[in-house]
């Protein structure tokens, strides 16, 4: 287990990776869940080896958040005070309807583009937007359906085989981003 006594000043600060989403089987394997899978996905590559995790000299915290979506925030902002985290080690994982399904982009800050669950984040870092995340493609609802019934939709068979669900992009590009990290 990582205490807060593996932090201290003179040691390198902790990164923190947070992946937003919805806890409970209901929502297992949903578009909205797609962060979660990408989480776990590095907790297995990276836990696999080593019980702790470094990125470079520091530390490296991996979160899936048992919060509900909307309220993401607050299990967010009080890992990152509890660790005394600056906003610029903490990296946010979440869906992004904008963005064709299995695209992934980081972006070093931004507003929440009314995603709910970045509004809360936002929020409870006191609306400091001044952290990184990576927005996972999931692409948009067809035709008139309705948004929320959308993001709890499972993936179809053909988003899966895109790497829609985290079972072949996701793996690659967590494989390419960690795997020199446990060599």
């Amino acid at each position: 287990m990582i205490t807060r006594r593996c932090f201290c000043s003179s040691a390198p600060r902790p990164w923190l990776f947070v992946g937003l989403g919805n806890p409970g089987d209901k929502y297992k394997g949903t578009r909205h869940n797609v962060r979660l899978i990408c989480i776990t996905r590095c907790l297995m590559i990276l836990f696999f080896v080593a019980f702790l995790s470094f990125v470079g000299d520091a530390p490296l915290l991996l979160a899936k958040p048992q919060t509900y979506m909307n309220l993401s925030g607050e299990s967010t902002g009080a890992l990152a005070a509890y660790y005394k985290l600056p906003l610029n080690r903490v990296i946010v994982f979440h869906d992004d309807m904008d963005l064709p399904c299995g695209v992934l982009r980081l972006q070093d800050k931004g507003g929440h583009g009314s995603h709910n669950g970045l509004k809360s984040v936002i929020y409870h870092f006191r609306g400091n937007r001044e952290f990184a995340r990576l927005r996972i493609g999931i692409g948009k609802p067809p035709g008139q359906m309705d948004p929320k019934a959308f993001l709890l939709q499972k993936f179809s068979a053909s988003a899966r085989e895109r790497g829609g669900s985290g079972s072949n992009l996701l793996a690659t590009v967590t494989d390419r981003a960690f795997g020199p990290l446990i060599q």
